[in-house]
Parts: structure tokens; C-alpha cells; sequence
């Protein structure tokens, strides 16, 4: 999934595409920065992110330390190629740890294909929020949360089911805005893995945005997930920039 880094702004395009494809309840600006609060629930929903290139971060982690505390959560760093070095430097020193280093990747919509077996919706029904927080893991005592994000979507949306033999198997999110389709949590219940769905449910997902007018697809993946990896590549995905957190030691 290799390609050339992306330019800062196109980082810049596609952060706040993703921002506004998974809403925070809740979001603070300071100085260039947005710190985004959601209960806990999902670190992109529960981090704070530089939203400029190359902005100061003066104050930046006491600041964001005192909002989160008085909220109960913990302080995560989410850190694109739009926060400078040493905002990265800076929380090493001081103890944070990081971990999920993740690739936003994006593809032209060459691979899209519509499948019989998906359907996909312009509003969440309560069998597809179920479903999806089902096939996720979603907590009980996060649902409340969970459903609240995704019924907050402000662009348009489309909510994908993939079945078997009649029977719901996997779910997929796309957001459209700006010509370009962000995909988000696609996801295949445990029964059904290892059959291609992943596959199909991406290829059905990039022809709603392609139908709505997009020209390009985007998604994040984590560099752990080797499977995934090898899934978008096979669909087109190229590696555009690299992000990863960073939290205070013990959490």
C-alpha cells in the first residue's frame, strides 16, 4: 500500500473529512489544536489533534490534560503529520507512551462493484445500529454513545448489511463530502469471517460514493492489522500519511 507522502494539505482535507465522518458529542479549540470528548468511547471521538501544520504546542498538553481530567477521561494524543515533532518530543519526555500506529490510505473508485447481497441505507435502523455495535464489541453501557455518533453524521451517509442466506453478516459506514467517500469500521461477524465479505462490503460501500459522485475513497488502518492491509491494497488503497497516539503511562 506504499505511495508518496501526502502534501499537508491534503492531510489537512482528509483530518477534517474524517473528523466530521466520526463526530465528537463534544469539541474544545485551543490554539490550533481540537480536543474532541465522546464519553470514552473510540479514540478518534476522545483525542486532541493538531488541526493547523506545523502549530505550537505552547500549553497545548496542560491544557488538554486539565479538560480531560475534569471529564474523567484519560488524555490521548492523536498525532498526524499536521502536529509538529515536537509535540511528539514533548509528551515522550513526559511519560507518554505510544501505540497504534495507523495508515490513512486512498484509492481511486477503479475497484468499486455493487453486490446483490448488500444493502445500503441513507439512515442507521435500529437492526443495523444493532448489528454494527453487535459485530464491534460495543459495550452495553456505550451504546447510548455509540448510537448518538452515528445518528449525528451531518454528510450524507450510507449504511451498508451484507447478508447470508438471508441472515445480516457484516456492516460498513461510508461518509461522502467533497468528492471523496471515507469508509469507516467495515466489519464481519465472527460466524461469517474468511468468506470475502470484508471485500465485498469495501467494493459496495465505494460504489454508493461513486453513485453519489465521488472520485476518490479514503479509509484508516491500523499497521497491525496485516489482514486489512492486504485487503485494501488488493482494492487500490496507497498509503497517503501515518498517525499514532499517545497516552500517559498506565492507561
Amino acid at each position: 500500500m506504499s505511495a508518496g507522502a501526502a502534501g499537508l494539505d491534503e492531510v489537512l482535507a482528509l483530518e477534517q473529512r474524517a473528523f466530521n465522518a466520526w463526530p465528537a458529542e463534544r469539541s474544545v479549540l485551543f490554539g490550533g489544536w481540537l480536543f474532541r470528548l465522546a464519553g470514552g468511547y473510540t479514540k478518534r471521538a476522545n483525542s486532541a489533534n493538531a488541526m493547523q501544520p506545523g502549530v505550537a504546542f505552547d500549553g497545548v498538553r496542560e491544557a488538554a490534560e486539565a479538560l480531560y481530567q475534569r471529564h474523567g477521561l484519560p488524555t490521548v494524543f492523536r498525532l498526524s503529520p499536521l502536529a509538529p515533532p515536537a509535540a511528539d518530543l514533548a509528551l515522550a519526555d513526559a511519560g507518554y507512551v505510544a501505540f497504534d500506529p495507523t495508515q490513512v490510505a486512498t484509492a481511486s473508485l477503479a475497484m468499486a462493484a455493487p453486490d446483490a447481497s448488500v444493502r445500503v441505507d441513507a439512515e442507521p435502523s435500529a437492526d443495523w445500529l444493532d448489528g454494527f455495535a453487535r459485530a464491534n464489541e460495543v459495550a452495553a453501557g456505550r451504546r447510548g454513545i455509540h448510537d448518538a455518533i452515528v445518528r449525528s453524521i451531518a454528510w450524507p451517509s450510507g449504511f451498508a448489511t451484507v447478508r447470508v442466506d438471508g441472515a445480516a453478516a457484516g456492516f460498513g459506514l461510508a461518509v461522502l463530502e467533497r468528492g471523496a467517500v471515507g469508509l469507516f469500521d467495515i466489519v464481519v461477524d465472527p460466524r461469517w469471517r474468511r468468506r470475502g465479505l470484508g471485500r465485498t462490503l469495501t467494493r459496495a460501500l465505494m460504489d454508493w460514493g461513486r453513485t453519489q459522485g465521488a472520485s476518490q475513497a479514503y479509509l484508516q488502518v491500523r499497521e497491525a492489522n496485516e489482514g486489512a492491509r492486504r485487503l485494501y491494497a488488493a482494492l487500490g488503497f496507497e498509503d497517503r500519511y501515518r498517525y499514532h497516539y499517545r497516552v500517559p503511562p498506565g492507561h
